[in-house]
């Protein structure tokens, strides 16, 4: 479980194809790294990967298939900056929301309007995922908690203070370009308990 909240942008500085389609990337990050164990859980642009090897602020991680279609793990290359962050650990503060790093879908950017303070972004909104996305609800993209500012059929948009822009791989985005959505795991469970009332 994870909060949204990037700790620090890391590096990908080597990808290897595996059998049946999956891949070992290994990541650079110091900060994320420090403590991580074989094992451990960390957010790469907001998928959850497991730790298999932490040498020198690098750690290596496994993707199967299903994570590289079912993401933009496929897209990266060697150079790419991601978003990182530990799991949460119990007891800690509660930052951005409930994140599971379990990604629902992929959606592009569509526009970046710039304000005096933040900036305001457009991402498209994948239809099988616009009944989860409300005004003012969170919504992780690529691993980064925001509120949703406002939804239309197939959008949504967001605002991005300069923190944001600066700290994570969003500031460097371009339009057209992909990013991960998670949508809020209540609203995902909510509906799931009243399409099994008898109403």
């Amino acid at each position: 479980m994870f909060t949204g909240i990037v700790e620090e942008l890391g590096e990908i500085v080597r990808l290897t194809e595996g059998a049946e389609d999956s891949a070992v990337i290994a990541v650079r990050g110091p900060l994320v790294t420090s403590d991580a164990r074989d094992g451990d859980s960390i957010s790469v642009n907001g998928v959850c990967l497991t730790v298999i090897d932490n040498v020198d602020g690098v750690f290596t991680a496994d993707v199967m298939g299903e994570t590289l279609r079912r993401s933009s793990l496929g897209a990266l290359q060697v150079g790419s900056n991601v978003n990182l962050e530990r799991a949460a650990a119990l007891g800690s503060r509660l930052g951005g929301h409930l994140v599971q790093g379990h990604v629902d879908g992929v959606a592009k950017l569509v526009s970046r309007e710039p304000a005096d303070q933040w900036e305001v972004v457009t991402f498209s909104l994948p239809a099988e995922l616009a009944r989860y996305v409300v005004e003012k609800g969170s919504i992780t993209v690529d691993g980064v908690s925001l509120t949703v500012m406002a939804v239309t059929d197939d959008t949504f948009s967001v605002g991005m203070i300069p923190a944001t822009s600066k700290h994570t791989v969003l500031g460097s985005k371009a339009i057209g370009e992909p990013v991960n959505l998670e949508v809020d795991v209540i609203a995902k469970y909510v509906e799931k308990m009243l399409g099994s009332r008898n109403v």
